[in-house]
């Protein structure tokens, strides 16, 4: 979008989260709260917005540049009110003119659609300052924008500084405004700090742009919740609620279907197929991919998760950094650690952990194993209780099976060793050295049978004792 600057308003101290972490970088599904009006600006096309610091500035300058290396920073070395840290903001945008889109960095459950249609308007009414309004029911401590009998926007009145009867007014200020860049800087210049605050409060440009016989214009948002400001946690976690039920709707509406919606949580770059199924309790997170077709059982947990078409996580699975290919099945209780490749029709089952290890195509784990640091070819069995030992306490290192093997229950590889093709290791071993293609290896010591010597005879000789 040509020729649109904007801000985002961030330097609060956030005193109400009772938190050494700035409020703007409390997460909100996975992302810090400031990232959702960055991303929305980012839609509409502006990409170095000017994020206003003060509380936490290195903190938030290093989570947000590294997101988004756009972002240009201007600090407000004290928080002396919005209009102040908007003065600061115009620092970084001398030389601009035209409309400067202003947004608060605790405010994150705004659509793009909602700005998009404040600057329309701020256009259409070729405004000096444009005001996004909302109505609500109980406007608490919201400031009351005061409107004349013609409709027109008169002033912004703050809570505290409100009369009976203003702050009666049930129309509020949402605190996002679209702003000729030259009036803006003219206003900053005059506001003053007479009010119940002692602050510097941007509201006011609103009354001195009437003064001065410029219009002004305001919008309602048609949805209460996005004009929702964090100030505590019981409100972040409304705003999440909030948040949660959009995207569960969005991928609803785009074929996915979803089992008691309210129990399920998809963070926002989630990215799931049509006619996937998700049934309850399912947690998606970071930038987990799912493919067509899929299952998502009772209680899966993903994170930063690949998964093809047609692939099954039962119940209770948790996959993190994994990349699980067509047909496969994973679970129930699997748990898939960062690195793990599942190639076609692999089966990974209950109580399995795979970490950092490939399965070739059709190779099955069914149960009760741990396969760490492997590389493990295409049509494997795994039995069950099987362990790659991978780590002597210094380093890491691999094992390697290879296609076509067979492996007994029981069995321990001690790495680094290589199992070779069609290889059959027997139940119970522990495998220490490299074994041939096509060999049988087992370290099974041999059975020894004491006749008339077990447990009726222990129990006799204790009696006689």
């Amino acid at each position: 979008m040509a020729a649109v600057a904007a801000m985002i308003l961030a330097a609060g101290q956030g005193t109400r989260m009772k938190s050494a972490l700035p409020k703007v970088l409390h997460p909100l599904l996975g992302q810090p709260m400031l990232f959702y009006p960055l991303r929305l600006l980012a839609d509409l096309g502006i990409e170095q917005p000017v994020v206003v610091v003060g509380n936490g500035r290195e903190a938030v300058e290093a989570a947000v540049g590294a997101a988004w290396p756009g972002a240009v920073f201007a600090w407000q070395r004290q928080q002396r009110g919005t209009a102040d840290a908007a003065a600061a903001a115009m620092e970084k945008l001398a030389a601009f003119s035209g409309p400067v889109i202003i947004l608060c960095g605790d405010v994150p459950l705004l659509r793009t659609a909602t700005v998009a249609a404040l600057l329309d308007r701020h256009r259409e009414r070729q405004a000096a300052v444009t005001v996004l309004t909302a109505v609500l029911a109980e406007a608490g401590a919201y400031g009351r924008v005061v409107v004349d009998g013609a409709g027109e926007l008169e002033r912004i009145v703050e809570a505290r500084d409100a009369t009976a009867a203003e702050l009666a007014i049930n129309r509020i200020n949402s605190g996002t405004y679209c702003v000729d860049a030259a009036f803006l800087r003219r206003v900053l210049a005059a506001i003053d700090c007479q009010n119940a605050q002692g602050e510097y409060y941007l509201t006011d440009m609103v009354a001195k742009a009437r003064e001065a016989g410029l219009p002004v214009a305001w919008l309602d948002a048609g949805d209460p919740d996005e004009i929702q400001g964090i100030n505590d946690r019981r409100q972040l976690a409304r705003a999440e609620q909030v948040l949660a039920g959009r995207i569960r709707e969005q991928w609803q509406l785009a074929g996915v279907s979803i089992s008691f919606p309210d129990q399920v949580l998809i963070e926002p770059q989630v990215r799931i197929g049509q006619d996937t199924t998700i049934e309850m309790g399912v947690v998606l997170r970071g930038r987990t991919e799912i493919g067509r077709g899929c299952h998502l059982g009772v209680g899966a947990v993903l994170s930063d998760v690949r998964l093809a078409d047609g692939v099954r996580i039962m119940p209770y699975s948790v996959l993190e950094g994994a990349e699980v290919e067509e047909g496969c099945q994973v679970g129930p209780f699997a748990r898939l650690r960062p690195g793990t490749v599942l190639r076609r029709e692999v089966k990974v089952g209950n109580f399995v952990e795979v970490k950092k290890a490939e399965l070739g195509a059709g190779s099955k784990a069914s149960h009760l194993s741990y396969l760490g640091d492997a590389r493990i070819g295409r049509g494997v069995n795994i039995g069950a209780g099987t362990i790659t030992c991978n780590y002597d306490g210094f380093n890491k290192y691999q094992t390697v099976i290879e296609d076509g093997v067979f492996v007994g229950s029981d069995t321990q590889f001690v790495a680094p060793v290589t199992i070779g093709r069609d290889a059959l290791v027997g139940a119970g071993s522990t495998i220490t050295k490299d074994v041939p293609a096509n060999a049988v290896a087992t370290t099974r010591s041999r059975q020894v049978v004491y006749r008339d010597r077990g447990m009726a005879y222990r129990t006799a000789k204790k009696e006689k004792e």
